[in-house]
């Protein structure tokens, strides 16, 4: 699944134990989803991301394809 989550983390100097602790999410899952390796995260997931990082679900997501 494509997803901005490496450019959202940069533009904000944030790191994924930063979202792991504020969320409650494993770094493991995080990590998945950072390089793309994430093959079906669930929606609660996304939009805790998402929400953390001050964006919508459409900007999280990247659905040009």
């Amino acid at each position: 699944m494509r997803n901005n989550m490496r450019l959202l983390l940069a533009k904000q100097r944030k790191k994924t134990a930063d979202v792991a602790k504020a969320t409650g999410i494993s770094k493991s899952t995080l990590t998945a989803l950072y390089y793309e390796r994430a093959k079906n995260p669930s929606l609660e997931t996304l939009k805790k991301v998402s929400s953390y990082l001050g964006v919508t679900l459409d900007e999280f997501l990247d659905t040009k394809e």
